[in-house]
C-alpha cells in the first residue's frame, strides 16, 4: 500500500465515525480510503450501486494478490469503515505497470486511434523512454476506467468501476466473499459448463458483443480468459484495448478475431457456433 496518510478534514465538522477513525491504527497493508482524493470525473458512474463504500473513514485493506500479468497486477483490497459492518466492500484493485515492467509489443495494434495531446507526452511515447511508459500505463488505465464506465451504464456484463487513481483502477470484485474468504470468478477458460448453461452462456456473450458493437466498439482481445463465468452469469473484462470499429483501421479486423476466437472455444465444448454468422450480425448492428 501507499504510505499511510489520515485523510484531509474538511471544513463542515465530520461525523464521529471519521473522527474517530481519524484515530486508527492504519498497518502496512492499509491505506486511508483514496475516495475522497479522486475529482467526480474519476469516479464511477450514477447511479452508483449500494455496495459501494464512499465514507472518508474507510480504510482501504490488501488481501491479497488476485492476479499478475505484463501489463497489470490484479489485487484484493477490502474498503470498510472500522467497526461498521454495514460499510463494508471487497473490490478488485487493477494496478498497471509502469517504467520497464510493461509489454508495449502489441500497443499500436489498439491504440492507432488514440490521441494524446500534450506533445511532450507524445514525444515521450513514441521514444517509449521511462517518462513515455508512465504515461502509457497512465493512457491504459483511463481507456480501461472510461470503456467499464461506459459499457457498465449501457448494461453490458462488466464489472463496476468504482474510480481510477493514476494507475490505479478500483473495480467491482467479481466472485463470493464469505466469513472472510474471498474466492473469485473461474475464467471461462476453466469450466466445464452443461448442454443448457453452454447455450446459456453463449447467448450472453452474443447479447454483449452486439451492445458493444452498437456503441461502435469492439473488445479487441477476447477470449475465454477475459471472461468470469460468475455462476450462471458471463462477465467480460480487461477491457483497456477496446476499440473503435470506425477510427481505428484493425477494428474490424480485431472484432473477426473476437468472434473467431469464442465461437472456437463454445464448439469445442460441444456447441454449434458460427464465428462467420456472429460477425456479420455484430457489423450489422455497428453500421
Amino acid at each position: 500500500m501507499t504510505p499511510a496518510r489520515a485523510p484531509d478534514v474538511p471544513d463542515d465538522p465530520l461525523p464521529h465515525v471519521v473522527l474517530g477513525a481519524l484515530d486508527a491504527t492504519i498497518g502496512d497493508d492499509q491505506r486511508w480510503s483514496t475516495w475522497s482524493s479522486v475529482q467526480k470525473g474519476q469516479r464511477g458512474p450514477e447511479p452508483r450501486p449500494d455496495w459501494v463504500v464512499t465514507a472518508y473513514a474507510a480504510v482501504d485493506t490488501e488481501l491479497g494478490v488476485l492476479k499478475t500479468g505484463k501489463e497489470a497486477d490484479v489485487l484484493v483490497v477490502e474498503r470498510a469503515v472500522p467497526d461498521d459492518p454495514a460499510q463494508r466492500s471487497v473490490l478488485a484493485a487493477k494496478r498497471y505497470r509502469g517504467l520497464d515492467h510493461r509489454s508495449f509489443r502489441r500497443d499500436t495494434l489498439y491504440t492507432e486511434d488514440r490521441r494524446v495531446r500534450r506533445t511532450r507526452d507524445r514525444r515521450a511515447l513514441d521514444r517509449k523512454s521511462a517518462y513515455g511508459r508512465e504515461v502509457a500505463a497512465g493512457q491504459w488505465a483511463a481507456a480501461e476506467f472510461a470503456a467499464l464506465g461506459e459499457l457498465w451504464s449501457a448494461g453490458v456484463p462488466v464489472p463496476y468501476p468504482v474510480q481510477i487513481d493514476g494507475t490505479e483502477i478500483l473495480m467491482e470484485f467479481v466472485g463470493t466473499s464469505d466469513e472472510g474468504v474471498h474466492e473469485a470468478a473461474p475464467r471461462l477458460a476453466r469450466t466445464r459448463p452443461d448442454p443448457d448453461l453452454l447455450a446459456s452462456w453463449w447467448d450472453q456473450l452474443r447479447d454483449a458483443m452486439a451492445v458493444l458493437a452498437r456503441l461502435g466498439y469492439a473488445h479487441g482481445d477476447l477470449s475465454p480468459y477475459n471472461v468470469l463465468a460468475d455462476d450462471d452469469r458471463l462477465v467480460i473484462i480487461d477491457l483497456p484495448q477496446v476499440v473503435d470499429l470506425v477510427a481505428n483501421p484493425f477494428g474490424t479486423e480485431l472484432l473477426l478475431r473476437d468472434c473467431r476466437t469464442m465461437a472456437a472455444w463454445f464448439t469445442g465444448r460441444g456447441l454449434d457456433a458460427d464465428a462467420d454468422e456472429l460477425f456479420a450480425a455484430l457489423l450489422a448492428q455497428a453500421w
